[in-house]
């Protein structure tokens, strides 16, 4: 679909508008009971985001707590085997908990407790937003309500596991196709009832205004490290960053720093599924038309009748109908490209990355390096190449081992 809007892109420092809108993307679109939540917790971030304290008090727990900085690594025997560019790691899969879910999730449980509210639901569909969640209320000593798709929770069992041993209620949702969409819907619907004492700390960089922008903040801190990173190892900036695309929470706190950097490709990796065709991925903007759903408008996978269609991702992170607005509204006007890669292409880089360099991926991020095994030999030896490895893969080892050889016995 041709850019709806070609206006110059606006400073990414001034986006989104006062509204919510990144172009014509974004907004709000929540049931009455929640506009108010909104403007109050937009209102509340706005303070603490100029707030030395409540910075201060974040970066304290993103250090002591989560274990930032994460390490640029150089990934020399994976460079080696498949020539072409140099590529490097952005470590996220360091992090406590296993993922860049837990910067985010400590700055809204931040935010929760400044707001007064004793309350924490969450929707998870990989499980890593939700255990991150679970970990930062057990620290904070908040209650945490997690709804899961009972497909969700069955493909990463060990994912629940982990939110109840620290002592959150993970809720099944048996609706629909049991996935993401379907636990964002849930968590919702306990917020309109719950509002007065709930926080709803939302996974990705998607849904109502101030959420996208929320999320895109509490993550730039990927991009901010990798840009110090990179300097310090290269002198100079890199030719390309790559990372998976699901919501975008990773992508866009990675690829934010570097927005202005024409010279830096930016590319997002979106689940093709087992094809690009209907019901069998979720590649957005492979079929994708502009819509609302959960909160903004975006781009959706649905029909011409406006139903959202089925989706399908080997990631249960990445198997969600929508992308968050902020992305829709960079991909209109060329700066960050997006690519998909397939199942089968994503077990080959998962598989080839723990051959190659010891580091098991998350699925989610495999389709990061899917697409960087394809890359990196069409680049020149003198380039760089910087992936996101938005999470590690010890929830996905059964899952993937089944797919791999379904007649192996179970490790």
């Amino acid at each position: 679909m041709p850019p709806t809007d070609t206006a110059a892109p606006a400073s990414p420092t001034a986006l989104p508008d006062p509204g919510g809108h990144f172009g014509p993307y974004g907004g709000v679109f929540v049931p009455e009971t929640l506009v108010s939540a909104l403007q109050d917790l937009g209102r509340a971030y706005e303070a603490a985001r100029t707030d030395p304290d409540f910075q201060e008090e974040l970066t304290h727990h993103l250090r002591e707590f989560a274990g930032r900085p994460t390490q640029l690594y150089f990934a020399s025997r994976l460079t080696e085997v498949l020539g072409g560019a140099r590529i490097y790691f952005k470590r996220e899969d360091l992090l406590h908990t296993g993922a860049h879910k837990i910067n985010n999730a400590l700055g809204q449980a931040l935010l929760a407790r400044r707001m007064g509210k004793k309350r924490i639901i969450a929707e998870t569909g990989a499980g890593q937003h939700g255990v991150a969640t679970a970990a930062v209320c057990a620290k904070f000593g908040l209650e945490c309500v997690i709804y899961m798709g009972a497909v969700d929770m069955e493909r990463q069992a060990l994912n629940v596991f982990r939110m109840r041993l620290c002592g959150a209620e993970v809720r099944g949702v048996e609706a629909g196709q049991k996935t993401l969409k379907e636990a964002i819907n849930e968590a919702m619907r306990d917020w309109v009832t719950n509002v007065r004492s709930t926080h709803y700390i939302l996974g990705s960089a998607l849904g109502a205004h101030p959420y996208p922008m929320m999320v895109r903040d509490f993550h730039r801190i990927i991009g901010h490290e990798t840009r110090r990173q990179i300097l310090e190892r290269e002198g100079r900036l890199p030719d390309e960053l790559v990372a998976c695309v699901g919501g975008g929470s990773n992508a866009i706190g990675f690829f934010f720093d570097f927005l202005q950097d024409e010279s830096v490709k930016l590319t997002g990796v979106e689940a093709g599924g087992r094809a690009i065709t209907p019901g069998e991925h979720a590649a957005r903007f492979e079929g994708g038309r502009l819509g609302v759903l959960q909160g903004c408008k975006t781009f959706i996978l649905q029909n011409p009748d406006g139903q959202i269609e089925l989706t399908h991702s080997v990631s249960a992170g990445l198997d969600y109908a929508a992308i968050g607005p902020e992305h829709a509204y960079y991909r209109d006007r060329g700066r960050i490209g997006y690519a998909y890669a397939l199942d089968d292409e994503v077990l080959a880089a998962f598989q080839k990355c723990a051959a190659t360099e010891g580091i098991i991926p998350a699925l989610e991020s495999a389709h990061a390096l899917a697409y960087a095994c394809k890359r990196a030999p069409e680049m020149s030896r003198d380039q760089i190449l910087v992936v996101n490895l938005s999470g590690r893969g010890d929830k996905d080892v059964q899952q993937t081992a089944k797919l791999i050889d379904p007649e192996a016995p179970a490790p």
